[in-house]
């Protein structure tokens, strides 16, 4: 089941060290970098945002832009990458995104979408998939506020996307609210729909349909693999990392393979351990882990020290 499991692109989460905690207990699972700017992939620190290891495939490079100049200069860079997939941003809701007529205030210009991914297409030559919301309330952004949030503007926008070349439509199940709300708020306070991507997939039965929004267990995934392809996993991947352990490998035997990554590490500690916090979620060890993972001052003798005190607790 894991191999219809994704864990979503997330900013400060979904780094180069939280990609290889992961790949140390799954395989199949399709992994995405943080979302990353256009303009960061031609200005930014290429050899941090860039940067994976070949271990990591499936990997998804998901890209945020708004200007056609910008992709091609991006994408220009970004061939050079052996990234799996390119996604394009249009579900993020954050003021700064939308402000920057990025992420979900995509939705709103379909067209351009379009011109995206066949940009992407050409220059990149990989598949081009697109995350997304069922729709967006623009109001106070948008003319008008136009708020587009129907069904069969959901399909419409769908339609156009696979007309021009696009893969994979990952819906997150929840309208995006442009202005007004936090990304933490939007992510909870408008109602999910799951019906709705339902229905897209009974009417689409040809797309390639991935669900993403309110997904926190295995059962859930269960659940919406009867509906739809596959599943996107967001908080919940980072909160409870252990879902994805598709070969029920013990926490002792990741921690060994933990510590022999980080004796060749070259970087602090902290940065890597600081996206295991969950590594022993709903245990009586969860306390205990957090406050050694969580030390900025944390060392691979001190990793050492914990595995052999929980041989010896366990």
């Amino acid at each position: 089941m894991v191999e219809k499991m994704s864990i979503a692109p997330m900013v400060d989460r979904t780094t180069y060290n939280f990609r290889q905690f992961i790949r140390m207990f799954n395989t199949k699972s399709t992994l995405y970098t943080e979302m990353i700017t256009a303009q960061a992939v031609i200005n930014g620190d290429r050899d941090r945002i860039l940067k994976f290891d070949e271990n990591e495939h499936k990997l998804v490079f998901q890209l945020a832009t708004s200007s056609i100049e910008y992709t091609k200069k991006a994408c220009e860079i970004l061939k050079e990458y052996s990234f799996d997939e390119i996604n394009i941003n249009a579900g993020c809701p954050s003021d700064r995104v939308s402000d920057n007529h990025m992420g979900a205030y995509l939705m709103s210009q379909p067209d351009l979408v379009c011109d995206m991914v066949k940009v992407i297409q050409d220059i990149c030559q990989k598949d081009v998939t697109v995350k997304h919301r069922i729709g967006i309330d623009g109001t106070g952004i948008l003319k008008n506020d136009r708020k587009i949030v129907g069904y069969e503007e959901l399909i419409n926008f769908v339609d156009k996307l696979h007309k021009a070349g696009v893969k994979r439509n990952i819906i997150h199940a929840r309208i995006a609210i442009l202005k007004g709300l936090s990304p933490s708020e939007n992510r909870t306070i408008p109602q999910l729909d799951y019906d709705m991507v339902y229905r897209l997939k009974k009417d689409r039965p040809e797309y390639d349909i991935e669900i993403n929004g309110g997904i926190k267990t295995l059962e859930d995934v269960e659940e919406q693999l009867k509906h739809v392809d596959s599943v996107m996993i967001g908080r919940a991947s980072y909160d409870n990392p252990m879902l994805f352990n598709e070969d029920k490998i013990s926490r002792i035997e990741i921690l060994e393979k933990m510590i022999k990554f980080l004796e060749k590490y070259d970087g602090r500690v902290y940065h890597f351990t600081m996206h295991t916090l969950g590594l022993f979620y709903a245990t009586k060890y969860s306390k205990i882990w957090k406050n050694v993972a969580s030390n900025s001052s944390i060392t691979v003798a001190d990793l050492k020290e914990f595995l052999k005190k929980l041989k010896d607790m366990i």
